[in-house]
């Protein structure tokens, strides 16, 4: 049976889909209407470290974030397992134990350790053959559970487009489900790694980022299928957040800034309050 992400992208074709940082965000998105959403490891080491991604994360970070968004939303959750951690058997407990958090899948890349942001410079990545032994270890460990393995190469900017579309065949044919050729720079190479990387496959949309963001038809035409947008929801929330702490250091008040913030209603609604006190009082029997 198709794992709950092939569902979507065969019912859907492709799809845009958001990352999220923790179980707030995700609950955002899961009301806005997504049917997937993305564990972003750039977002978990700055909202959970304050620190930028540059390896810093640990695999017991993003696992127990993992578990815990998961847990707060219905959607298939897919989540940023960087390198696996370390070899092939850090790869083994990964995965084991994002199953366990009951994420959907995972995306697993090729750099060396410590890795960085695939939109960042001095990116560094593992011979071809170990890379796919760690996605071998992915593979086997999955076994039948329902978990969807992303094979991620940052070899374009490392070596080239000829190794980067190499690896990708490579992880396909290994049982990786779908692909993901990191930061293409421009137009045609964008183009370029739609018409040739294995479907599906991943097209990363940061805004101002390396690569050129382009609208979800334009993307579909060239061949991408899972269309992510990363950092938005972090990057729009640090903006509202900058904007109204200095409104309210300037003016000592929030009263000007009340039409850029959700009601008190609003956000219990948003967090479930009423469903709460609803279950509290199923247990409230005659004293």
């Amino acid at each position: 049976m198709p794992s709950r992400v092939q569902q979507i992208i065969d019912e859907q074709g492709s799809l845009v889909f958001p990352g999220v940082y923790d179980p707030l965000s995700a609950k955002v998105a899961e009301r806005a209407g997504f049917p997937l959403g993305f564990v972003s490891g750039y977002g978990v080491s700055a909202t959970l470290l304050g620190e930028p991604d540059l390896g810093l994360l640990t695999q017991t970070e993003i696992v127990d974030r993992a578990r815990r968004i998961c847990g707060a939303v219905t959607i298939p959750i897919i989540v940023d397992a960087d390198t696996g951690y370390g070899n092939v058997l850090n790869v083994v407990r990964t995965v084991s134990e994002l199953i366990d958090a009951g994420a959907a899948g995972c995306f697993l890349e090729d750099q060396q350790w410590p890795k960085r942001c695939g939109h960042m410079p001095g990116k560094r990545v593992l011979e071809r053959a170990e890379y796919l032994e760690k996605i071998r270890a992915a593979v086997d460990t999955r076994g039948d559970h329902d978990f969807f393995i992303v094979a991620r190469t940052d070899a374009l900017a490392a070596v080239g487009l000829d190794e980067a579309i190499a690896r990708v065949e490579a992880a396909h044919v290994a049982g990786a489900d779908a692909t993901f050729v990191e930061a293409p720079s421009s137009l045609v190479q964008l183009a370029d790694v739609g018409r040739l990387a294995p479907k599906p496959t991943v097209a990363n949309m940061v805004e101002h980022g390396r690569t050129p963001v382009l609208d979800q038809t334009r993307l579909a035409k060239m061949g991408f299928d899972l269309i992510l947008y990363p950092l938005t929801g972090l990057y729009a929330a640090t903006h509202a957040l900058t904007t109204v702490y200095q409104h309210l250091r300037e003016c000592g008040t929030t009263t000007e800034a009340r039409d850029s913030l959700m009601t008190f209603q609003q956000f219990n609604d948003l967090i479930g309050v009423g469903e709460k006190n609803a279950l509290s009082e199923k247990f409230r029997g005659d004293v």
